[in-house]
């Protein structure tokens, strides 16, 4: 059976909470789409979660790598279209805040997935749950970590589908928020399962 790394983050900034490391967690060892899902959290660390993901990746040797995000404010589920070659935005856990450095500065500009991002789109919307394809996964850990994964890719393994997916705040944060759409557990794993379905090939 074919092989998918799911990736999701450990909380951060002032969000003591983060969905996607339930997620991952719960949809680790499921047998989905045609993958065996292998679930791993990664820091929120700009030096430590590219070099984490890459090693996870040389050692795994997935056929497909989605990770998650938690995109606190929105109201989809959002497939990521393009990946930037650029850091930067908040201070990460760590403390360290990079401006407009380059991810890779011998890399290209950008990446667009090669996750079935329309198809994940129509999929969620046809199961009633709220989707759309984002141009934008930002410049910060999330952005980050899909233009590791399909850099990998594109220069070692360009069979290995990668790509990200950004997802709402689940009624837990909101609550300790106060102001934030939110989603309940059950529905972002069922979004995040069916996401993963459409991939079989």
């Amino acid at each position: 059976m074919k092989t998918l790394l799911l990736t999701g983050f450990e909380p951060f900034l002032d969000y003591t909470i983060n969905p996607t490391m339930r997620v991952v967690e719960r949809l680790d060892g499921k047998k989905i789409g045609g993958y065996q899902i292998i679930s791993r959290i990664l820091p929120v660390d700009f030096n430590r979660s590219g070099q984490r993901i890459l090693e996870w990746i040389e050692e795994l040797e997935p056929d497909a790598v989605v990770s998650l995000g938690l995109a606190a404010g929105r109201y989809k589920i959002t497939p990521e279209r393009v990946a930037l070659n650029v850091k930067d935005g908040d201070q990460d856990n760590e403390g360290y805040q990079p401006v407009d450095e380059p991810i890779s500065p011998a890399g290209p500009d950008a990446y667009l997935s090669t996750l079935p991002v329309r198809k994940m789109t129509k999929a969620l919307i046809n199961a009633g749950l709220p989707a759309e394809i984002s141009n934008t996964a930002g410049a910060y850990l999330c952005n980050n970590i899909m233009y590791e994964g399909l850099h990998y890719a594109a220069t070692n393994k360009p069979d290995m589908l990668s790509g990200f997916i950004h997802i709402p705040a689940d009624h837990q944060l909101a609550i300790e928020h106060g102001k934030l759409p939110s989603w309940s557990h059950e529905d972002l794993a069922r979004g995040v399962r069916i996401c993963l379905e459409t991939m079989e090939q």
